[in-house]
């Protein structure tokens, strides 16, 4: 299947006071049109730097310092700011992690959706105040003319992560990237925000990926999931495959740390800390904390391997164990 979105050797550095940090690592994966790709990994593991960079939007002291990142067959890393515009809002959309802070204060929302319709689809006043409110309708707010005058310090935190979404899809973008879209909502109001998230990509086609630390969102609304740790991408498969038959062990640890309700099991916290990203050590970035930890892991990264069709994982121990490298 043609992939919406390449990004091949895709590397973040941050300059620091103590040197450099590599935040993002030679990270390499596909986005095909019409899924939801998962992007999950501990605090720290690169996912929201990677999403930043997709749309260029890694300010200084962070650099891209190398790769591609391919759209629709165009790499993004080599248009101009200003043709990065034309992509960023229309082509592709974010909603990002914290929507309180993301809308600005001093627009009511109404007014930032439809400043979206006028810059990128050439709307009247008029008509994408008219648009705004289809908008709002279609995301679940109710009111939405009231909703439209109000400031985001007016709504909730689950109304504006909705004013969010309304704002990423408001101009039919082939690719949606979701930052840890359900952070600080309570548990009934964060399934109404995946439950909208996956309803509106099917019914626009929209690729969504979908950054998380939440296996269980992962597994009630992704195709896909890749597993981030320290900056690298360890393995990638099928939402099933995973969860059935997880390789590596950073993603075997994860399974068992989900709480449980059907078994009356312990959870198993995951041991050691994501290492420090300044001045990595050369090989597998998991080693300190892996149990099937071997010599060469220390040495040698490992490279991404096909262990079965539409699933590759990046580890020795799995290597050694029979995987086909495909890349």
């Amino acid at each position: 299947m043609t992939e919406l979105l390449e990004v091949r050797d895709l590397s973040v550095q941050f300059d620091t006071d103590g040197g450099v940090v590599e935040a993002v690592d030679a990270v390499s994966f596909g986005v095909r049109a019409g899924e939801i790709l998962g992007v999950v990994g501990e605090s720290g593991s690169g996912k929201s730097v990677n999403a930043l960079a997709i749309l260029r939007l890694v300010r200084p002291p962070g650099r891209i310092v190398g790769g591609q990142v391919r759209f629709e067959g165009e790499d993004l890393l080599t248009l101009s700011e200003e043709e990065m515009r034309a992509v960023r809002g229309a082509r592709i959309s974010m909603v990002f992690q914290s929507p309180r802070t993301a809308l600005n204060p001093v627009l009511t929302v109404g007014r930032q959706i439809a400043r979206l319709f006028e810059l990128h689809r050439g709307a009247s006043r008029r008509d994408a105040r008219r648009r705004t409110l289809e908008m709002l309708t279609r995301v679940g707010i109710a009111e939405p003319e009231r909703r439209a005058r109000q400031y985001a310090h007016q709504l909730s935190g689950g109304m504006c992560q909705r004013v969010m979404i309304a704002m990423a899809l408001a101009t039919s973008p082939r690719l949606l990237l979701a930052d840890e879209p359900t952070t600080g909502l309570d548990v009934s109001i964060a399934a109404q925000v995946l439950e909208l998230l996956r309803d509106l990509g099917r019914r626009t086609g929209a690729a969504i990926v979908l950054i998380t630390h939440d296996l269980g969102v992962v597994a009630e609304v992704c195709d896909r999931v890749t597993v981030m740790h320290a900056g690298q991408l360890v393995e990638v498969a099928d939402v099933r495959t995973l969860f059935a038959r997880p390789l590596h062990p950073y993603t075997q640890a994860l399974v068992r740390a989900i709480p449980r309700i059907d078994q009356d099991v312990a959870l198993e916290p995951i041991p050691g800390a994501v290492p420090s990203l300044l001045m990595p050590p050369p090989g597998c970035r998991y080693a300190d904390r892996c149990p099937r930890v071997l010599d060469v892991c220390r040495r040698e990264r490992p490279a991404l391997l096909g262990a079965a069709p539409e699933h590759e994982v990046a580890c020795h121990a799995v290597e050694r164990e029979g995987a086909v490298a495909i890349r």
